[in-house]
């Protein structure tokens, strides 16, 4: 069961905060349509993985964080651990494997918005990624881990997630969760239970939209709420893209409206969401507070070209939160 989020935490209290999973570069077509059956115009490489935009967002907010991952020894791998280090991540735990390439993800936008996908993830670097000796260092620091659904996609992967957890906690440390998944990633018996440990270990608990229901019996939002807190989840925070999002707790609920922004690219806001959210509660603010600047976070993400390009500091999102009260443009 998780412990009661925050009830150690203050503004000066020691953190860092580590994230595990896939780094890949992310390659992106430049017109709207269905796949990849024809040559079309492409922008990219720019760096990505769920995990790693997470990490890079928590990095841009000033605080100590790192990232234990695998990449190829070529351009793809160098790019993303040059931008992490840039940022001032904690990159010692990032694998440089000579077998593999790094994992990469093409993207297309239909028309009505949704994406299509080729991804190379389960057979490229991503796969090494595991417990080992940097790695284990890393989470000796870390006081709050955070992990991602889309990480859990081989079965090495999930004994080194489950482990981590267990670390992380037995050293007082909290744990966040963002499913990140697909609905198809269920049909996998021993893939729903790691899902479902995650979601029974986790203090902080990041669905988008209908992710909430697939992990509860519940056929309502409220019903669903009221079971996973029962669980021991301190907080839900239930991302609702241009709906804003609303956070769900024992003793209150708190919404914020999303930002008017114009959109541009939503490859990765909701993992800056995600982040802000996370390191605005260990710095001891308000759920107000940090709703306030997660959403805050998410509209500059969308707003820029790239899925880790929108990664804000705190001075950025002053300026959007100031330019949103005023109506004149950051």
């Amino acid at each position: 069961m998780a412990s009661s989020f925050l009830m150690d935490q203050t503004a000066d209290s020691p953190r860092c905060i580590v994230t595990i999973g896939e780094i890949v570069v992310e390659i992106m077509a430049q017109t709207q349509g269905v796949g990849f059956l024809e040559p079309m115009a492409l922008k990219g490489p720019y760096p990505s993985g769920a995990p790693a935009i997470f990490i890079d967002q928590v990095a841009r907010l000033g605080v100590d964080c790192g990232i234990i991952s695998a990449v190829g020894r070529d351009d793809f791998g160098a790019l993303n651990i040059e931008r992490l280090k840039r940022d001032k991540v904690d990159v010692s735990a990032i694998l440089s494997v000579d077998s593999y390439s790094t994992g990469s993800a093409f993207v297309r936008y239909r028309p009505d918005g949704s994406r299509d996908f080729v991804y190379n993830i389960r057979q490229s670097a991503c796969s090494q990624v595991g417990l080992h000796e940097t790695s284990r260092a890393l989470l000796k620091r870390a006081t709050h881990l955070h992990i991602m659904g889309s990480s859990l996609f081989s079965f090495p992967i999930i004994d080194a997630v489950t482990t981590a957890v267990h670390q992380v906690k037995a050293q007082g440390g909290t744990i966040s969760f963002d499913p990140n998944i697909r609905k198809e990633m269920l049909d996998i018996p021993d893939m729903r239970a790691a899902l479902e440990l995650m979601l029974q270990e986790c203090d902080i608990f990041l669905p988008s939209g209908p992710e909430l229901l697939l992990f509860s019996s519940g056929t309502s939002q409220d019903e669903a709420i009221r079971e996973i807190l029962d669980m021991g989840v301190s907080e839900i925070v239930l991302k609702k893209g241009h709906e804003g999002a609303s956070c769900f707790c024992a003793d209150k609920t708190v919404h914020h409206d999303a930002f008017a922004v114009e959109e541009c690219d939503p490859t990765g806001a909701g993992d800056c969401f995600g982040a802000t959210y996370v390191t605005c509660r260990l710095s001891g603010k308000t759920r107000e507070d940090s709703l306030l600047y997660a959403c805050a976070s998410g509209a500059r993400a969308v707003s820029v070209f790239g899925p880790m390009e929108g990664t804000s500091s705190f001075a950025e999102l002053d300026a959007l939160i100031a330019a949103q009260k005023t109506g004149i443009p950051a």
